[in-house]
Formats: C-alpha cells, structure tokens, sequence
C-alpha cells in the first residue's frame, strides 16, 4: 500500500492509495459541504445539485453520461450527507473516461429548466418513500428531535414544500458558492499511477473557483422526545443521547461501548431483549459522529406492547453497563472493530471513501496500524467512564407507528435518572 498526496495549482488536494493486487480504480470528488450548510429556506439544495449535477452539462446529456461510464464496465454514483458531498466511479482500465465525466459534470453543468423540473418530481418521490419506511422515518424524527431547530437536524433530503420551490438561480448560486478547489478532496485506491492523475487533473480541473465562501452554525444537541401514530404492526424506535465528535479522544472507545451494547449477536442488548426476553427480532447500538458533535443511540422494532416492555430493558441495561463490563466483552468488541476495518481495506470502494473522510476530518491518511493501535488503546475504564458520561445526559426519544402505550418521556428520563430537554 503506497499513498500519496499532492496538491493542485488552483488547491485541490489529492490522495490516492495504490495496490496492485486489483484490476480496478475507485476515484471521487468529495466535497466539504453538506445540508448542514443550508439555510432553512433551502433546506435540501445540497442534495438537489447532487442530482442535478449527472443531468446535463454544455457537451453531454444526462442520457450520454450514463452510456460512457457503462460502456466501459464503470460505475457512477454520488450521495450526499450532513457535511459532504461526494462524487466517485468505479472503473477498469479507462481513468480518462472517468476523470473528463466527473470535471464535465463539477464545472459544465447547465441545470436545463426541463430537466430541473424532471429531477424535482424524483427528489420529491423520494422524500415521499420515507413515509413508507418507518425505520428510515424515525431517524429522521430522531435527528431533527436531537438537533431541534437547526440546520444538523434537518433532512437531508429537504421537505417536499422547499424543494418544490428551488430554482435554477439558487442551485447555480450555491454551487459557485461551495464547490471551490480548496473545498475538495480527490481521492482514489486501487490500480492508479500518482502522477499520472495529478497532470490529467491539473488540466481537467483547472476552472474550479480556488476559494470558498461556505457557512454553517455550530451544532446544538437539545434532546426531546417525539412520537407519530402510524398503522404499521410495530413500533420503530431510536432512544439516543448526545455523542463524541470526530475529533474526540474517546472516538473508539464509543465505537466499542456500542459494539458491547449493541454490535452483533453477543451484544448485550441482543442477548437479553430477543435471546432471553425474545420482544424484538432485532436491535442494534450506533456512534455516529461529525466534526463538532455526535450521538449514541439504539435502534429497534417491535410490536406495540413488546415496544412497551423492551424499553425499561433498554434503561437497566445501559445504566449497569459501566459497573459490568468484562475483558471477555472488550476484547471482542475490540477484535470486531479491528476486523471491519481491516476487511474494508480489501475493497477499492473503500478505501477510496476511506482516504477521502480522513482528509476531510484530519488533513492526512491515516496508517491502518494507527486505527489499530489507537483501538488497541482503550482500556475497560475509557469505556465504563464514557458509558456513564452519556447515559447520564439528556436523553431523545423518537418512536413511529402503534405508540399510544409507549413509556412517557418523563417516566423514561425518572428511569435513567437523568434531567429531561427543556
């Protein structure tokens, strides 16, 4: 594994991961700007532009994008989340194919009023498809719950109202205003020569504005407590508390304590809520975590009165976890980390996002032995310290579907001993 960075003359950064063990490339443009850089009135935009970028630039269809990528065996895909934007492929042999696509569709795009008006009607199908899926509903419920009133809780996707009324002008506005050299990160692993890339780049990329004007607020957790009554057959529900962020010393540490609590089939959660109580098919603990905040969380579903009684469940076996945890436990959360990490890096995909996130959060790649060594590092008591930490703040509860019976809010907070949202 060889990687290596450079910097273009107009200041985007490029990594890239070389191995030689692959016939494929996985490259992308990530960039540093996500919905929590919008403002209330264009809640969505990000995502909107992320679409609009593959429908048309001044020498290509949308149509004839998608025929040169896949005529080549290439894939080209982009997402966007709360503090990025990213567009990438995954291609064979022809990199200049890939490379002339993706700085066509960050530089040339036109946003054609038909074409806009087509996009729309598909962004807003999509933000209607979250209503069918309770799990995908709840956790936005949780987030704009957790983050009540700003942009870090908002969706991505926007709302339906917004979205319905953003223009060409704004899109264009936002883009120049955002997608800046300086805002980007190049990233790409696999079969690929160095500097080969940068000159093709340092051509292809060179009208990329240099400078950025991006904004946002800082991030405020709140917690709080919300509840939809839908006609489904369970109870989707996410109980969280506020996190660590990226930068925190304790980023692995909660990654573990969620492994423990939640990772998998020896988890404790799964253990005593479907193994011995059998009250859900499933249910699982996450740490997601951003630059200035995060939250720690557990998701599961459930019929309406096994919803009832998981939830006292859930508080004991938070509130117990620092007092209880086991060398057995710990080492295997630590080996199952180890494990995802590692196996990751088999895949060009990944390490491709991989290479681009550090850089994001970082300003450098980090050495796989450097992960391993910093999981490594954390010692039972990291782990029953930040336990207590967290399951003693405030905590945020979002449930959808037959909630009527669902423990209160106030009764949960007198569960966990813990001060409830203002």
């Amino acid at each position: 594994m060889t990687i290596q960075l450079s910097t273009l003359s107009n200041g985007l950064t490029i990594v890239t991961d070389y191995f030689d063990s692959v016939e494929t490339v996985a490259l992308g443009l990530w960039v540093s700007v996500g919905s929590r850089h919008e403002t209330k009135e264009i809640n969505g935009i990000s995502h909107m532009l992320e679409h609009m970028a593959f429908r048309g630039t001044a020498t290509q269809t949308a149509q004839e994008i998608a025929e040169k990528i896949e005529a080549v065996g290439g894939h080209l895909n982009a997402y966007t989340s709360r503090e990025s934007t990213a567009y990438y492929a995954r291609i064979l042999h022809n990199k200049p194919l890939a490379l002339s696509i993706l700085a066509d569709i960050l530089q040339f795009s036109v946003f054609r009023e038909e074409e806009l008006e087509r996009e729309r009607a598909v962004i807003l199908q999509e933000i209607s498809q979250v209503q069918d899926a309770p799990d995908d509903l709840t956790f936005d419920c949780f987030q704009e719950t957790a983050y009540s009133d700003q942009p870090f809780g908002r969706p991505i996707t926007g709302r339906a109202d917004v979205v319905s009324k953003l223009s060409r002008e704004q899109i264009k506005t936002y883009m120049t205003k955002n997608y800046s050299a300086k805002n980007m990160i190049f990233a790409a692993a696999g079969k690929v020569d160095h500097q080969q890339l940068v000159s093709m780049m340092e051509n292809q990329f060179s009208l990329l504005a240099s400078e950025t004007t991006r904004s946002g607020e800082p991030a405020r957790y709140t917690g709080g407590y919300f509840t939809l009554q839908k006609n489904l057959e369970q109870v989707h529900l996410v109980l969280g508390f506020q996190g660590i962020d990226l930068n925190s010393p304790d980023y692995y540490t909660a990654s573990m304590l969620a492994t423990i609590l939640g990772g998998g089939m020896s988890s404790r959660l799964f253990q005593e809520i479907r193994e011995k109580r059998g009250l859900a098919y499933g249910v699982h603990s996450f740490s997601s975590s951003a630059l200035d905040t995060g939250t720690f969380g557990i998701y599961t579903s459930a019929g309406p009165k096994e919803a009832q009684d998981l939830l006292p469940v859930v508080c004991d076996e938070l509130l117990k976890v620092s007092s209880t945890l086991t060398e057995k436990e710990i080492s295997r959360s630590r080996n199952q980390l180890k494990a995802s990490l590692l196996m990751a890096l088999e895949s060009t995909s990944s390490r491709c996002r991989q290479l681009a996130f550090q850089m994001m959060v970082y300003g450098r790649p980090l050495d796989s032995s450097e992960i391993i060594d910093r999981i490594d590092a954390v010692e039972e008591q990291d782990i029953a310290k930040l336990a207590t930490r967290i399951f003693s703040g405030t905590p945020t509860l979002t449930a959808v579907g037959p909630v009527q019976h669902l423990m209160s809010y106030e009764k949960l907070c007198q569960r966990l001993g813990v001060k409830a949202a203002a």
